[in-house]
């Protein structure tokens, strides 16, 4: 089985869900509040993909298992972040402002960020890992921005239809994501028995001070409690299946064992966010 026929469908249905919870209006948040927009996207777009390249360099991976590792790192949030919020108690209207900014934001960041994280690990013909920026591009144009265009435009043209759709495939993401990552999980079994030590401690020391840094960036900027939880979530929470399609594409990188780093933060992210949750609930009671 090519996973690539299952991930780019799947990306595109997540992109288009995604499409149906926004307006224009979700992306002026940032001019009404911009202090906790500009908060989470620092977190997100610049502070995420540094540690990845630290932690990369400190654990010493190979470099598939690298480039992986920056691929999840600097890929947008994702659209379950907003249900992460609504749970902890936190602001949904600026998570969703904040999953709509970032999918829009890493369309132009993410290739300029992973030919950073190419050209550093040395001759592609030794590597035998190249990344051709323009078919990047190109297909986050396809799969990312039209699909959120035409969820947006359903929306607007047709708003109880665009809800029903909307409630229906919201159900889907999780457990299609879940499917994607089983699938590339059995397809690359081998490469995750020989690494998952290894990189199961990476990717969690990842997680791990992503949420320590967007607590102090919280901190810093003096945010109300429901702003830090959001960014908090917002700056863990990345789009895996993005990760897995820019990996496993055959017009980009083609190589499934670059989306082995997105299978495992997508394990631990859900782990360690819904650990973050449950503590917030329970500190409530």
């Amino acid at each position: 089985m090519n996973g690539v026929f299952i991930v780019l469908p799947i990306l595109t249905l997540l992109m288009f869900q995604l499409g149906l919870t926004l307006k224009l209006n979700d992306f002026l948040l940032i001019f009404r509040q911009p202090k906790p927009v500009i908060t989470a996207l620092i977190g997100q777009i610049i502070v995420l993909p540094l540690l990845a390249f630290f932690l990369g360099y400190v654990f010493k991976l190979p470099p598939v298992l690298f480039i992986g590792l920056i691929l999840i790192a600097c890929c947008p949030g994702g659209s379950s972040s907003n249900v992460f919020s609504y749970l902890a108690k936190g602001d949904v209207a600026l998570s969703v402002t904040l999953t709509a900014l970032s999918s829009i934001i890493t369309l132009f960041t993410l290739p300029i960020i992973m030919n950073i994280a190419v050209n550093i690990n040395g001759d592609a013909a030794v590597t035998q890992i190249s990344l051709p920026v323009k078919n990047l591009l190109i297909q986050n144009l396809l799969l990312v921005f039209l699909p959120i265009a035409l969820g947006m435009l359903m929306r607007y043209k047709y708003e109880t239809v665009s809800h029903k759709t909307e409630k229906i495939l919201g159900k889907l993401a999780f457990p299609l994501l879940m499917f994607l990552a089983a699938v590339f999980f059995i397809q690359n079994i081998g490469v995750i028995k020989a690494n998952i030590l290894h990189l199961g401690l990476c990717v969690t020391w990842l997680l791990l001070l992503a949420v320590c840094c967007a607590f102090i960036l919280s901190k810093l900027a003096a945010l109300n409690k429901q702003q830090q939880r959001t960014v908090i979530i917002e700056v863990g929470m990345q789009n895996a299946a993005q990760a897995i399609a820019v990996a496993s594409s055959p017009f980009i990188f083609n190589n499934g064992a670059i989306a082995v780093p997105a299978i495992v933060y997508a394990l631990m992210m859900n782990a360690v966010l819904l650990t973050y949750v449950g503590i917030i609930n329970y500190l409530k009671k």
